[in-house]
């Protein structure tokens, strides 16, 4: 199977080439990225507990799914896709803010992405891909908040700094 590649891009999020995934997280070099955030009517976030077996961040709560763009697809297309691979459902996406972020990890990758806010709403059950996600749970911004506060070591970084910067940005 040939390594996944991301779409290397500038501070304007113009592309610049494409590199093999693991190579720009070891270099740290800017890639383009998504986050999707899926609410459901009582306006709670969905969010992830990342599969066990992921070679960063296991096991840590999450956003409801993100990845990277593929060459050609569009910010709300490689949504739909990775919702549909990591959580097993699809539903339709508004591409809100997008933002730089940089975050290095304990294995010596890091995450440097222009990364686009994808929101979307859904009220049923996923259906989890054992692969990618552990668990999910229904939760209030609020109660996120502070949760992330008492115990921010169960969440992800790049999470806890979209969060933390942006929350009040996303729609509710």
């Amino acid at each position: 199977m040939t390594e996944e590649k991301v779409i290397l891009v500038n501070q304007k999020d113009e592309p610049i080439g494409l590199m093999p995934k693991m190579e720009a997280h070891e270099k740290g070099l800017l890639h383009r990225a998504f986050s999707v955030f899926i609410f459901n009517e009582k306006k709670e976030l969905m969010l992830q507990q990342r599969a066990l077996t992921k070679y960063h961040s296991p096991g840590l709560w999450t956003n409801t799914c993100c990845s990277h763009q593929r060459e050609g697809e569009t910010n709300i297309e490689a949504g739909k896709r990775r919702l549909q691979e990591e959580m097993g459902f699809s539903t339709e996406l508004e591409d809100t803010i997008s933002f730089i972020y940089k975050a290095p990890f304990d294995n010596g990758l890091t995450e440097h992405e222009f990364d686009h806010i994808l929101v979307g709403n859904y009220n049923k059950q996923p259906q989890l891909n054992p692969e990618e996600a552990e668990a999910w749970k229904w939760v209030g911004l609020d109660d996120v908040a502070k949760d992330m506060e008492n115990n921010p070591t169960a969440y992800t970084e790049w999470f806890k700094i979209i969060f933390e910067k942006y929350y009040q940005s996303i729609e509710r």
